[in-house]
C-alpha cells in the first residue's frame, strides 16, 4: 500500500488500527483547493502513469457516492460556474482520483482494500488554506451536501449473519456476485 521505505506516522498507524475495529462503512475525508468530489482509486494501477483511470470493482457504488455529495453542493452542481483550475462541470463534479492524480498512501484507497469503508474525497472550495472568515460560507456549501452524502449509508444491503441459534458471525465473508472485492461482518 505504500511505497518501499515509507515511513508511516504513529498518528497514520492509530487511525489505521481504529479503522480496522470499528465496522465504519462510509467515510469522507475533506480537503481544500478544488471543487471536486474524487474516489478510489487515488492511486493508479500502473505507477508510471499520470491521470489514469482506476476503478475499484465498486465503480458504480462510488460514482453513486460521489453524486450524492456532488449533487447537492450548490457550487460544484451549478454547471455555469467557473472553477478553481480544473474544470469538472462537464463530469458532474466528480473524477476517480487517480484520473485526476495518482497518489500514493491515500485514506480512500486504504479503506477500501483494507475495511469495509468506502471513502471520497471532497474539495470543499478553491482555496488550499481558507481565512477564518471564509469558513462560515465553506460550511453552510458544504452542509446539505454532507448530510446527503451521510444518508446514503442506508443504500444498499444491510442485515445480520447469524448461525443456526441466531448468534451473530464475526468476520463472515460476504461476496456479490460481479463484483470482485468482498466484505466481512464485524463484531
Amino acid at each position: 500500500f505504500f511505497s518501499p521505505g515509507f515511513q508511516v506516522a504513529p498518528e497514520t498507524k492509530a487511525v489505521m488500527k481504529w479503522l480496522r475495529s470499528i465496522p465504519f462503512v462510509l467515510s469522507a475525508s475533506l480537503h481544500g483547493g478544488e471543487l471536486v468530489v474524487t474516489y478510489p482509486y487515488d492511486y493508479s494501477r500502473h505507477p508510471m502513469e499520470e491521470k489514469m483511470f482506476s476503478p475499484t470493482p465498486d465503480e458504480k457504488m462510488f460514482k453513486m457516492l460521489a453524486k450524492a455529495y456532488a449533487d447537492a453542493h450548490p457550487v460544484i452542481s451549478d454547471r455555469s460556474e467557473v472553477r478553481c483550475g480544473g474544470n469538472f462541470v462537464k463530469r458532474g463534479g466528480i473524477i476517480n482520483g487517480a484520473e485526476w492524480y495518482s497518489f500514493t498512501g491515500g485514506m480512500a484507497d486504504f479503506n477500501y482494500l483494507h475495511t469495509n469503508c468506502f471513502e471520497v474525497t471532497v474539495e470543499v472550495g478553491c482555496e488550499k488554506f481558507p481565512l477564518e472568515e471564509e469558513l462560515f460560507t465553506i460550511w453552510h456549501e458544504n452542509r446539505d451536501a454532507l448530510l446527503n452524502y451521510m444518508e446514503m449509508v442506508h443504500r444498499g444491503i444491510k442485515g445480520i449473519v447469524s448461525d443456526k441459534f441466531g448468534n451473530p458471525i464475526k468476520n463472515a465473508r460476504i461476496s456479490v456476485r460481479g463484483i470482485q472485492h468482498d466484505v466481512t461482518t464485524g463484531n
